[in-house]
């Protein structure tokens, strides 16, 4: 905490000899200036705020995001390939959030746990999904994709299937590009680790992931 000087800067004394003043007016000197911080002093301050930043970056790095790298083409045009971006890990850790349809998540792939994947949520526990001729179909009503232009859906169709408790219907935004819940079926919540925020390269789309 900085010293605050508290030393009364109006110098009241008697007038030296000789110096005369009017009836009633005080003679006053200059206040003291306050002594100038030194270098180091201003080094030490610099550094301290330093290493605070970077120990803080460093555990939001460690226990809330991690930078990743996309590889593939099948969440275009939301996410192309070589794209860096930050996931939240700790918001599904422990069932702490929710996973809703349309976030975009990071899991193991249950057909081998060594490989993570990044999928778009479609179906949440409960739900019944179909595919029809590309369009898909949620609890009977069809599902507003913006995320979706139409050059990247497919004509493939898939009869309807329930997702089971605690588990859910994943799809890649380019359809035709996408190996997904189509193919191998649903996601754990387990092997959910991440959902994705932030993306920070390349710079012209940088910004909060939708």
């Amino acid at each position: 905490m900085e010293k605050v000087n508290t030393t009364d800067p109006l110098n009241i004394s008697d007038p030296p000899a000789g110096v005369e003043t009017a009836p009633g007016q005080i003679q006053s000197t200059p206040a003291p200036t306050q002594k100038k911080r030194s270098i180091g002093g201003l080094l030490l301050y610099w550094t301290r705020d330093l290493i605070f930043s970077v120990v803080l970056a460093i555990v939001v790095i460690l226990f809330l995001y991690q930078p990743v790298k996309v590889e593939g083409t099948s969440m275009m045009p939301t996410l192309d390939d070589q794209e860096r971006i930050f996931i939240n890990k700790f918001i599904y850790r422990l069932h702490f959030g929710h996973i809703d349809r349309g976030d975009t998540v990071v899991f193991w792939f249950p057909g081998d746990p060594t490989k993570s994947y990044i999928k778009r949520v479609i179906g949440v526990p409960g739900d019944r999904i179909e595919v029809d001729h590309g369009l898909v179909v949620v609890n009977g009503r069809k599902l507003i994709e913006s995320y979706v232009p139409d050059e990247y859906r497919d004509q493939t169709s898939m009869s309807e299937r329930a997702v089971p408790p605690d588990e859910y219907f994943v799809l890649g935004d380019h359809r035709s590009s996408s190996n997904d819940s189509r193919a191998w079926g649903m996601v754990p919540r387990r092997y959910i680790y991440g959902k994705a925020v932030f993306i920070y390269w390349p710079l012209d789309k940088m910004g909060i992931l939708r």
